[in-house]
């Protein structure tokens, strides 16, 4: 048995609206060891709607639908699922009364057309819902099919899900085994060069490893199934073990872990401290830094010098390079280095200088270009050349720049 998640509403295909409610009923499905292998996004058109549902109940038993079910002529799901399947609906009298007691409890007159939300297909129960005015339902039309609907609003469906249809299934024996994820996280490495390392491990059945990209980031999902965590946990640990010996510091992290975050306890298991020198990024990598509570254990703040003159005064940049060479140099990336440790007196300092676009790239200097200068103990000094490439966006290049900034440094203290 599958499910089958479909959402209602022209605003998700015009992109008004963030689907996150398909999100987070396919975690939901996952705690339930219910498997799913398709989500559908429709319109508010009835003819669209029935199509949709002739495909669904040809692959899946459980069809999980969000959206339409307000007052407005464009809400339109209930009576389209019974009009699909030749059901009449019902007004609900406790509908009616519910709906009534919550406009009075806000101070508000009952509007006529939310008498809508009360008609129901004939034979279904209704699936409360204690914050809005639009119930769901649950509904078997046929021994083999059971249809859930949800109001649009992701705080009502969350809520809707939490009180009454999780304990629904689970009564009716779900839930007896659970799809259990962990992620591990790579940068650095592209998803084809990923997916080479770990070919021997990408058919496997229980657990599954899937690699995926997004966000300059690569990610491979260890999922298994079991009867509970405990026992998930313990099948996917050891390939988990394997992956990271085989990617060796290609991998950062893990599930919750950003470059931020593993940087931070790297520098706090090292007693050390880390100050930043930003041109391009104007301030981004120090704001990923700041994002990690605790962060001014290690992180003593930073320099932006986006002008060549605030770089020479404030960074101590040596005029000449700038002219000679530009402010887009490896040498300038690493007197910017030098000049925000000595400034701030840090164990670290961390540059970054480029060309983040859409303007500004030469031939010699295209846009995405990027310099990042390391300097730490002892007269440590290097730098590193990224060609981000110029069909990226302004603030992506600038993301990218500061996060690889942050694993230069996290290869660096790993050594």
């Amino acid at each position: 048995m599958s499910a089958e998640i479909i959402c209602v509403g022209t605003e998700l295909l015009l992109g008004d609206i963030l689907n996150s409610n398909s999100q987070f009923i396919a975690q939901q499905l996952a705690q339930l060891g219910i498997p799913h292998y398709y989500q559908t996004v429709v319109g508010d058109n009835p003819e669209r709607i029935k199509q949709v549902i002739e495909i669904a109940i040809s692959r899946a038993e459980i069809l999980i639908f969000t959206g339409g079910l307000g007052p407005t002529p464009d809400d339109l799901t209930c009576e389209t699922i019974a009009d699909f399947f030749g059901v009449p609906l019902v007004e609900r009298a406790e509908i009616i009364e519910d709906i009534t007691q919550k406009f009075a409890q806000r101070g508000r007159e009952m509007s006529p057309s939310n008498l809508k939300q009360a008609l129901i297909p004939q034979g279904a129960e209704i699936l409360p819902n204690p914050t809005g005015t639009a119930p769901g339902i649950i509904w078997q039309p046929h021994p083999k099919i059971t249809i859930f609907t949800f109001p649009g609003v992701p705080s009502e469906m969350q809520r809707m899900w939490s009180d009454t249809t999780f304990p629904y299934l689970k009564s009716r024996g779900w839930g007896q085994e659970i799809i259990y994820s962990r992620s591990l996280k790579f940068w650095g490495v592209s998803e084809s060069a990923l997916a080479e390392k770990v070919s021997g491990y990408l058919n496997l059945s229980n657990p599954t490893v899937a690699p995926y990209a997004g966000n300059g980031e690569v990610r491979l999902r260890i999922s298994a199934k079991a009867a509970n965590p405990q026992t998930a946990e313990a099948l996917i640990t050891p390939i988990a073990k394997q992956i990271r010996k085989i990617t060796d510091l290609d991998c950062y992290g893990a599930d919750k872990d950003t470059l931020a975050s593993v940087v931070g306890e790297l520098l706090r298991a090292s007693g050390t401290t880390l100050s930043v020198a930003e041109s391009c990024t104007g301030g981004g990598l120090g704001k990923l830094l700041t994002e990690i509570p605790g962060s001014s254990d290690y992180f003593f703040g930073g320099i932006i010098a986006y002008d060549n003159p605030i770089k020479v005064k404030l960074l101590g940049v040596n005029a000449e390079d700038l002219q000679n060479l530009g402010a887009v140099s490896a040498t300038v990336a690493e007197q910017m280095a030098i000049g925000v440790k000595t400034s701030l007196n840090t164990t670290w300092g961390l540059s970054i200088t480029g060309i983040a676009g859409p303007g500004g790239g030469t031939d010699t200097k295209p846009v995405g270009l990027v310099y990042i200068g390391l300097a730490g103990p002892q007269g440590y000094v290097k730098n590193y050349e990224c060609r981000f490439g110029a069909v990226r966006t302004r603030s992506f290049i600038q993301y990218l720049s500061a996060s690889t900034a942050l694993d230069q440094l996290r290869r660096k203290l790993l050594e």
